[in-house]
């Protein structure tokens, strides 16, 4: 089932993927998350081939992939799609003139000014019997948008920004957001700035029918529990490298007594 038709019925849950290891990836799909995150922004990849690869061993393992890319890039936007992703998360939004960026890279007329190939992944590479018409519509249905809320900018431009149409979802950062205003840094914070840019996002997404992504970061059961109540449809349960260096420390303390 598609992430879209996932996110219909409820919250959906995934993993981030920073340390580009196909390996994780596949562990996350066999554990039966919604999605994985992969990133383009601050992972050690080196170009698109790799994250091809990513692309594919979550399409082999069951799980959604949505790509983080690294800027508002059209072509780079366009080719993660073309690989395979399901949907792609833009950093650093900030005006309506941003949004139009990306739906140019990522949807077909009428709705933006993507490119057309038939001989790639997203179009069965044009195996017959292949049809513009329905591949096209087909993609502009099925593709999820997910600008990124990190910088004041975008609260200052909220509303023309979410008057765009085709955003399905909003990843809001609150780590970027703290960063551009001179908050205190943490995925929990106290600042009511970075409170408030959520609580007007939340407003403003729930009015257009608008999901909200967002980390949940720590992630036990009463974390997950009241970030639902608080209006994130679409939970980002930490990452590999964080869960890695979990289990890493409890070794370590594990053999502490026999050193």
């Amino acid at each position: 089932m598609k992430l879209r038709e996932k996110m219909k019925k409820g919250p959906v849950f995934g993993v981030v993927c920073y340390t580009g290891a196909v390996c994780s990836v596949e562990a996350i799909g066999n554990n039966g998350f919604d999605f994985v995150y992969l990133d383009l922004e601050h992972s050690p990849l080196d170009g698109l081939v790799n994250m091809e690869k990513l692309i594919l061993a979550a399409k082999n393992s069951g799980v959604s992939p949505l790509v983080r890319v690294s800027e508002i890039n059209e072509v780079e936007i366009r080719k993660i799609l073309e690989m395979g992703a399901e949907g792609v998360i833009v950093p650093h939004c900030k005006t309506k003139e941003d949004i139009i960026k990306i739906m140019n890279g990522a949807k077909f007329p009428p709705m933006g000014r993507r490119g057309g190939e038939s001989c790639v992944r997203s179009a069965n590479y044009g195996t017959k019997p292949f049809s513009w018409d329905e591949y096209t519509k087909k993609s502009n249905e099925d593709t999820l948008i997910i600008p990124m809320d990190e910088d004041y900018e975008f609260s200052d431009n909220i509303n023309e920004i979410l008057d765009i149409k085709g955003i399905d979802a909003i990843n809001f950062g609150p780590i970027d957001y703290s960063l551009s205003i001179g908050a205190k840094v943490g995925y929990n914070s106290d600042d009511n700035r970075v409170n408030d840019a959520y609580n007007k996002l939340k407003v403003e997404t729930q009015k257009r029918g608008i999901g909200i992504i967002a980390p949940v970061v720590p992630s036990s059961p009463s974390d997950i529990k009241a970030a639902i109540e608080k209006g994130i449809t679409m939970l980002i349960l930490g990452n590999d490298m964080h869960y890695f260096q979990e289990a890493l420390q409890q070794l370590k303390t594990n053999i502490e007594n026999f050193r």
